[in-house]
């Protein structure tokens, strides 16, 4: 169990990622690789994963380097998951190449010490071997993690529509009670399901969350309490199933009572919320749901008795225009 005690000033500091995080997800990523739990709600994923790395000398180094030191274990060594990776990928590699020689020389003999680390991890604290390793996390990233960043930012949009929603109608304690099922909100502690059993006193310092889409079941912390807190946890609720191709579902899109309940949803809305702005029947807004939804343009949750629709990054898109950016993982912040 992991306990998080929270100060009044570190309930006003709770920030929540706005993108994925790159080093996060390769670090996940490479879990649901090694271990065949929760590989149902990958399946897609771990299939072109498995065909992009076989064979390649892309595959061979990652079960040399990442994996033996990026591990499914209880221990994993914080200067890999720097906090300069929530501005993108290129921020984290550099934080991970100036990371001090003594402190991945000490992260790596506890990796040895709690989970098993190879013989060649002392040698990361060398400028070579470290960039080594970059280069390695760099296009393992680009092959397997990158082309599932629309995924991903859907994913983290969604939950922090709901999260935004749990916060305007219960104020924090109800965004903290409702992150997800491993964690429970007694206040002033945050208990969340852990690897281990440990305490970790914010003291002010607030507590940055990161909505994951690799993360499976157990939220993840850094291991050392004096850096910067940060909590890692599984995207709200059971993963949807891949949308429906755009260029075959948008064709239904068409009709100003489903382009009005679009930007209806752009500030999130339940079934029976839209049905009342439009108009409608219940089931005629399930059904103009249904289509958005299809077409990859909202997302759906169920929460307790209601289900909430928010906008997906290409429906925000197709309300803002052509001019507009699409949501990037490496314009987010930690």
């Amino acid at each position: 169990m992991l306990r998080i005690h929270f100060t009044s000033e570190d309930l006003t500091r709770i920030q929540v990622a706005s993108t994925p995080d790159p080093l996060w997800e390769i670090t996940f990523s490479l879990q649901r690789l090694q271990t065949s739990q929760g590989r149902w709600a990958y399946a897609d994923w771990h299939r072109s994963a498995r065909a992009t790395l076989a064979g390649t000398r892309l595959g061979a180094a990652v079960r040399r380097l990442l994996i033996p030191v990026l591990p499914r274990a209880a221990y994993l060594p914080d200067f890999l998951t720097p906090h300069e990776s929530a501005d993108g990928l290129e921020p984290g590699l550099t934080a991970i190449l100036n990371t001090p020689p003594a402190r991945v020389t000490h992260e790596m003999d506890l990796l040895a010490r709690i989970s098993g680390a190879p013989g060649w991890a002392p040698r990361l604290a060398e400028r070579d071997s470290l960039d080594e390793l970059v280069q390695v996390l760099r296009a393992y990233h680009d092959a397997v993690v990158a082309p599932h960043d629309d995924r991903m930012c859907e994913s983290i949009a969604g939950e922090r529509g709901l999260l935004a929603r749990a916060t305007l109608d219960s104020g924090i304690g109800g965004l903290l009670a409702g992150l997800c099922p491993s964690m429970r909100w007694r206040p002033p502690v945050l208990h969340v399901d852990y690897v281990e059993d440990r305490d970790l006193h914010l003291e002010g310092r607030g507590l940055r969350l990161v909505p994951s889409h690799f993360c499976w079941q157990l939220p993840m912390s850094l291991a050392d309490n004096t850096m910067r807190p940060v909590l890692v946890y599984p995207v709200h609720g059971a993963r949807l199933p891949e949308p429906a191709r755009p260029d075959v579902a948008l064709g239904a899109l068409l009709g100003r009572t489903r382009a009005a309940a679009l930007r209806i949803l752009a500030l999130g809305a339940t079934t029976s919320e839209l049905a009342r702005t439009l108009g409608v029947s219940p089931a005629t807004a399930t059904h103009h749901t249904t289509v958005l939804r299809d077409a990859g343009l909202i997302t759906s949750r169920r929460v307790q008795n209601t289900v909430l629709h928010i906008l997906t990054p290409l429906g925000a898109t197709m309300l803002r225009g052509p001019a507009s950016e699409p949501c990037a993982a490496t314009s987010g912040q930690r």
